[in-house]
């Protein structure tokens, strides 16, 4: 059973939990380090939120047999292209929340996308000449960190999901 499709699902899920829960201890930790830890934790969080959704579109295309069913990004199972060319109502349902700008899944997406983005400094305008062109970027300085409620909810809102395809996937 250890091979199944859904034990690296539910082992992504479970790590997930492992993060939250260290992010919870690092908040109420008063120590240096603080803020670094939160801000790993919550990395490792939506690392691992992404892989759980990958391991569930790894489930569903394990199930339905499709071509590439071992992708390695969530992205490539949640087209428009993969839906038409195998119909299925676990994936239309995520191929439309994916879509879905406002949704958990296009949000989890986006921000496991921005980890892999250098940071930016603010747009500002040069006015002054003698402005260095140069200047220090903070990687403490976040437009809008994830709070560690809405990665909780993804997750809670993931694994209600898993288990409701799953109902649907088994055969009887």
């Amino acid at each position: 059973m250890a091979n199944e499709l859904y034990t690296r699902t539910n082992q992504k899920i479970f790590y997930a939990g492992l993060a939250l829960e260290s992010w919870r201890k690092a908040e109420q930790a008063q120590s240096i380090n603080s803020l670094a830890l939160i801000q790993a934790e919550r990395e490792a969080a939506l690392f691992h939120l992404y892989g759980a959704l990958l391991g569930l579109c790894h489930e569903i295309a394990g199930y339905y047999r499709l071509p590439d069913s071992a992708a390695p990004r969530a992205e490539s199972f949640l087209t428009s292209a993969v839906l038409h060319a195998a119909p299925s109502q676990e994936l239309g349902e995520l191929v439309e929340l994916a879509q879905s700008p406002a949704s958990w899944v296009a949000q989890l997406l986006t921000a496991y996308a921005a980890l892999f983005q250098p940071p930016q400094a603010g747009k500002q305008s040069k006015t002054d000449p003698t402005t260095p062109l140069i200047t220090a970027v903070s990687l403490d300085e976040e437009v809008e960190p994830l709070g560690h409620q809405a990665l909780d909810a993804w997750r809670q809102q993931l694994k209600s999901l898993a288990q409701r395809f799953r109902e649907t996937l088994s055969e009887w």
